[in-house]
Parts: C-alpha cells; sequence; structure tokens
C-alpha cells in the first residue's frame, strides 16, 4: 500500500514538473520573440560575427545557455532532489552534473551538423527547406539506430558481455524462436544511476544487440528474466523497429511540412519577413512544440499497441504468463511505477500501458493459448 502511494504521488509529481518545464519553455521562447529579445540578439551578435553560419550557431547556443540557466532549478528538482527523495538514484550531485556534461557534449557533437546543414537548406531551398531536411533526419534515424548501441551507449555506461551461460543459452534460443542469432548479449552497469531496472533490444544489422541492466541481473531470477527478453524480442517479431522507423519518417516529412508552412504563415505577425531571418527561426521551435502536443498521444496509442503485441508473443513463446506478471509486478514496484494513472494521462502521457491493463492482456492471452 506504501508503495503504491508513493509511486502515485512520484508520478504526479514527475508529470506536474514535466508540464510546467514545457510550458515554461514555450512562454519564454514566445516572449523572447514577441518583446523584440530575438532581434536584438540576432543584431547583437551580426555586429560581432561577420560569417553567416557561425551567427547562426552563436544564436542558438545563448539562447540554448540562457534557457538552461533558466531551466537549471526544475530540471535539479525533478531529475536530482525527486529522484533521491524517492530513493530511487545512485547518483552524487557532481556524478549528476558528469552526466548531464556528457550529454550536452555528446548532443553538441550530433547537433551542430544538422543544424549547420538545417541553416544551409533553409538559405538554399528557401520554402522547400522541409524536404531535404527531412531526408536528413530519417538517414540520421536509421545511423543513430546503428551506432548508439556500440558508440553512444559506452559512454555512459560500462557494457561487458554477460557471463550467465545459462541465461545466454535461454536468451540464444529465444532469439531463434523469431529468427535472429544474437552473439551480442550484454549488461550496463545501470547501478551507478539508479535503482530502476529495464533491458532493451537494440541496434540494427550488425549492431543488433541485447542489453540488461546489472539491477535487473541482481534482482530477478533466469524465469523472469527470461520473460522480459521474450517481450523484447516480440518487439523484433512484429517488426516494431522497422514499423517505427516508417512511420517516424512519415510522421517527420509530414511534420516539416505543416512546420514551415505554419512559419511562413505566422512572419509578419511578428514583424518578420523572410524565412531565413535568423531572428525569426524560434518560431520554428515554438510551431514544433505545439505540433508535438498534437503528435504525443498518436505516437503513443501507437506505442501502447505494440508493448500489448509484445506481451502477447512473452506469453506465447514461454507459456510462463504467472512468471510475466509477477516479473511486471517487481518491475513496476523496483521502478516506482504508477499501478492505475488516470485514463486521460495514461492516453496522453503513457508509451506504455498501466500494469493493471498489461495484466488483463496477459491472463487473456494465456487462456486463449492453453
Amino acid at each position: 500500500m506504501q508503495i503504491s502511494m508513493n509511486s502515485k504521488k512520484y508520478n504526479n509529481i514527475k508529470l506536474i514538473v514535466s508540464i510546467f518545464i514545457g510550458a515554461l519553455s514555450f512562454l519564454l521562447l514566445l516572449l523572447f520573440v514577441v518583446f523584440g529579445g530575438s532581434k536584438f540578439l540576432r543584431d547583437y551578435l551580426d555586429s560581432l560575427i561577420q560569417n553567416k553560419y557561425l551567427l547562426f550557431l552563436a544564436f542558438v547556443i545563448v539562447i540554448g545557455i540562457i534557457e538552461t540557466l533558466i531551466l537549471a532549478p526544475l530540471s535539479y528538482y525533478q531529475e536530482y532532489y525527486l529522484e533521491h527523495e524517492y530513493q530511487l538514484s545512485n547518483q552524487s550531485f557532481g556524478q549528476w552534473i558528469w552526466e548531464n556534461l556528457k550529454g550536452i557534449l555528446i548532443g553538441s557533437v550530433l547537433g551542430i551538423p544538422v543544424l549547420l546543414f538545417f541553416f544551409f537548406v533553409i538559405n538554399t531551398f528557401h520554402e522547400m527547406w522541409w524536404l531535404p531536411f527531412a531526408i536528413l533526419m530519417f538517414i540520421i534515424s536509421v545511423v543513430l539506430a546503428q551506432i548508439i548501441p556500440v558508440v553512444v551507449l559506452p559512454i555512459f555506461y560500462k557494457v561487458t558481455p554477460i557471463a550467465d551461460e545459462e541465461l545466454k543459452s535461454r536468451i540464444t534460443d529465444q532469439a531463434l524462436r523469431v529468427g535472429i542469432l544474437v552473439e551480442n548479449i550484454y549488461k550496463f552497469n545501470m547501478s551507478k544511476n539508479t535503482k530502476k531496472a529495464n533491458a532493451a533490444f537494440t541496434g540494427l544489422g550488425s549492431t543488433k544487440r541485447i542489453i540488461l541492466g546489472d539491477t535487473l541481473l541482481e534482482n530477478f531470477t533466469l524465469d523472469e528474466i527470461e520473460t522480459v527478453i521474450a517481450h523484447e524480442l516480440g518487439h523484433y517479431k512484429h517488426k516494431h523497429i522497422l514499423k517505427n522507423i516508417f512511420m517516424g519518417t512519415l510522421f517527420s516529412f509530414l511534420t516539416f511540412f505543416v512546420i514551415a508552412k505554419l512559419y511562413e504563415f505566422s512572419l509578419s505577425w511578428f514583424g518578420f519577413i523572410s524565412i531565413t531571418e535568423i531572428a525569426a527561426l524560434p518560431l520554428l521551435v515554438l510551431w514544433g512544440m505545439l505540433i508535438g502536443l498534437i503528435q504525443t498521444p498518436i505516437s503513443n496509442i501507437i506505442s501502447r499497441k505494440f508493448e500489448y503485441e509484445a506481451d502477447s508473443y512473452a506469453v506465447e513463446s514461454t507459456g510462463k504468463d504467472e512468471i510475466f506478471i509477477n516479473t511486471l509486478e517487481k518491475l513496476t514496484d523496483q521502478n516506482l511505477g504508477d499501478r492505475e494513472p488516470h485514463p486521460i494521462v495514461e492516453w496522453y502521457f503513457y508509451s506504455h500501458p498501466s500494469i493493471e491493463k498489461r495484466k488483463k492482456n496477459i491472463k487473456k492471452v494465456a487462456v486463449e493459448a492453453s
């Protein structure tokens, strides 16, 4: 009962803070444009920097730094204080700062070339900028899916092959059932940051691998871990990774097209003339945030459908429905998940169904399979 009350409170606080951060970010950027801050910053930087690409980068970086500083107290509360308050975090304050700095560094390495390409295409293709940019983002999504497990993840965690031969054998057998030979089965030291547990099937092509948090390996039995892996392989069985890439690409092209049109339409509202004006570009972000409000429930509906399908496969392939339910119970408690969120909250914000709904689905599948 105490865990349930704590999880409800924890998740409600996180949700409220997340909504507040999103709303505040939008409002700050809107006011920045409305009251001339965007034009002032552009003019000031223009007096210091001659190259328009460097001017654009400096403009984005300054806005990013200002926003980060303003939102820093909320980020600290949400990511550090709250996790410690509910005894979920293993990070010291210094470790939290360091992990965030690494995230900023990786984001900069990946993001700066993308920003420069965006500025190039909007100056080169003008109203049609959204098309080459959407194509680039598709290519990036495919490349990232391949390199994140082997390049990015090791920057944040120590990734090593699992040593348990029986577990490796079970996972290999499970993988063969869906038609893949998995030679890369790893664990990562998730416990350096959190007490939460997780596992994932990641990568594409030669970088396909199964990764398990050490918190999962240490607190769950082989049978329980097997059901978790079966769930992850269910995503592969139902081609969810490829479907997500395909749907993400469609969403991406449509989103950039709509943003481009709304951006052009709204320029005059704020006293801008050209879509290539650096001071006007924050409008793209504002429209993107608004469109994201519409996309969020749609993508989550699809995600929850995929989770049900993966759950069903885990039951059908292992026949261990009671063990799987027990595993989900333990994961929910360990991760302090909300067992029964408000229906509207679940519909809009949750990428996974609540555990109570997952349990009902699992029992239904078990009965049908028996």
